[in-house]
């Protein structure tokens, strides 16, 4: 049997019996075989004349191959003296067939496993399509490539996911120490206006009373000297009465006009303690009344989560401006990349709201809602059938985001915007406050959640949410 055969050896064995090719012919397939194992192959088969490789019917009789038959002959001039057996080559166990001892040299596509020709007579084989081993093998490997390359494509996009997963670690950290920030900033804040409130309270409570107790002391001196003036005209009456004679009726007109001098009837005076109920009353209440001067409401707080990462928020989320650079955040699914937009943190679905946004002299600007399904990661303009409603500002012209473009003719170029959202009647309009001149007024089902929406791209003018005017006050149930 043949041996391991180097690439000449295989370009010159017959299929058949492995051996190099002895009476070579050819078939009209182009397959070549010896032209004695070709008859016993098609004796085996009952005179069925097909091709051992590729079962292709051969009417014509084999054609011998000269050609091949010199190359056969010329290659074993050429290894006589270097092997005496250089028609049988050794074999490695897994080419050889453990059925017939022959090498394997056809790959069954029905079983999807290698076989030797005899196998390929065989009654399991015998209607199966087959290639040669080396075209499987080729095939084989085709699909392992593709195989390897989707895999490759998997583990980049978990690498991928992974450094963003590292990175959103990092960025939460950051998050974490920010709001850390900013909650001490704001209740220092309100610490320092509750220390304040508590000592202007104290100091006035001293004041009180001081200025009462020293009244009170006041009163305290003048009833001294009263009591003083009348426990003398007492003593001065005790002394007379004791006298007898002429000498009792000289002194008693002078003694009995002393005594009946006038002298008032004391008398607390009203208003002299303190009003403990005008410090105590409603003293919280009183308190977080006040605390409105410095505590600000913004209808909409921004979310930095779904800022573009070339957007800047202020530190109380309420201010927004474009820059040139590009932040390092992570792509979590909210944030709006490469569009330059922010939502709202809170969406609606129902009841009305309303806020104003300062444009200024911003020269590209888009105000109103954006659905909860808007595409965040792809650059698409703001019109209502990529699930906006909303106006804008560009080129110095003013439009509704309709389909197509409403342009706006505004008589004057408006400061402030204010967004009124009536969820229920499905209304979105837009008024310059000014003067609460109407802009525009979408009339659009509001059939899932919306946010604010803001889209910036002026990097020298930011947009601002305005906060709204905050008053406390009881209720009156009568």
């Amino acid at each position: 049997m043949a041996g391991r055969l180097s690439l000449p050896e295989v370009d010159l064995s017959c299929p058949i019996c492995c051996d190099i090719f002895r009476d070579p012919v050819v078939l009209k397939c182009s397959h070549s075989f010896c032209a004695p194992c070709l008859q016993e192959y098609w004796t085996a088969r009952r005179q069925n004349r097909d091709c051992p490789l590729c079962r292709t019917q051969s009417v014509d009789d084999p054609v011998p191959s000269l050609t091949l038959r010199n190359l056969c002959e010329s290659y074993i001039q050429d290894n006589e003296g270097v092997e005496e057996t250089a028609g049988e080559l050794y074999c490695d166990p897994g080419e050889i067939c453990p059925l017939h001892g022959e090498k394997l040299k056809l790959f069954c596509l029905a079983d999807r496993e290698a076989i030797c020709v005899v196998c390929h007579t065989s009654r399991k084989h015998k209607q199966h399509d087959c290639c040669p081993v080396s075209e499987a093998i080729v095939d084989v490997k085709e699909k392992m490539k593709t195989a390897l390359s989707s895999l490759q494509e998997k583990k980049d996009a978990f690498d991928k996911m992974k450094k963003n997963c590292e990175d959103t670690v990092a960025h939460i950290e950051v998050q974490a120490r920010f709001v850390e920030r900013r909650t001490r900033e704001e209740f220092e804040k309100l610490r320092c206006f509750l220390h304040a409130e508590e000592e202007a309270r104290m100091e006035e409570l001293k004041r009180e009373e001081l200025l009462k107790s020293r009244a009170m002391r006041q009163k305290i001196e003048e009833m001294t000297r009263n009591i003083a003036s009348v426990s003398e005209s007492i003593r001065a009456l005790e002394e007379e009465i004791a006298l007898e004679g002429v000498s009792l009726l000289h002194k008693c007109k002078s003694t009995l006009a002393r005594a009946n001098c006038s002298v008032e009837n004391p008398a607390m005076a009203p208003g002299a303690l303190i009003d403990v109920a005008k410090y105590l009353g409603s003293l919280s209440f009183n308190v977080w009344r006040k605390m409105h001067e410095i505590v600000k409401y913004t209808p909409v707080t921004l979310d930095p989560n779904t800022a573009a990462p070339w957007l800047v928020l202020s530190d109380d989320l309420t201010v927004v401006c474009d820059s040139d650079e590009k932040q390092k955040l992570p792509d979590n699914p909210e944030r709006f990349d490469p569009d330059t937009g922010v939502l709202g943190r809170q969406g609606f679905t129902s009841g009305k709201h309303a806020w104003d946004v300062n444009v200024g002299e911003n020269t590209a600007w888009v105000v109103g809602v954006a659905k909860e399904s808007v595409e965040r990661k792809e650059k698409v303009s703001s019109v209502l059938k990529n699930g906006y409603l909303s106006v804008y500002f560009y080129h110095k012209m003013y439009f509704a985001g309709t389909s197509p473009l409403t342009r706006l003719n505004l008589k004057r170029s408006p400061q402030r915007i204010r967004v009124q959202l009536d969820c229920d009647k499905g209304r979105v309009s837009f008024y310059d406050p000014h003067d609460n001149t109407h802009i525009y007024t979408f009339k659009h089902a509001i059939t899932e959640k919306v946010f604010p929406y803001f889209w910036v791209g002026c990097q020298q003018v930011p947009l601002k949410v305005e906060p709204l005017e905050v008053s406390v006050k009881a209720v009156d149930h009568s």
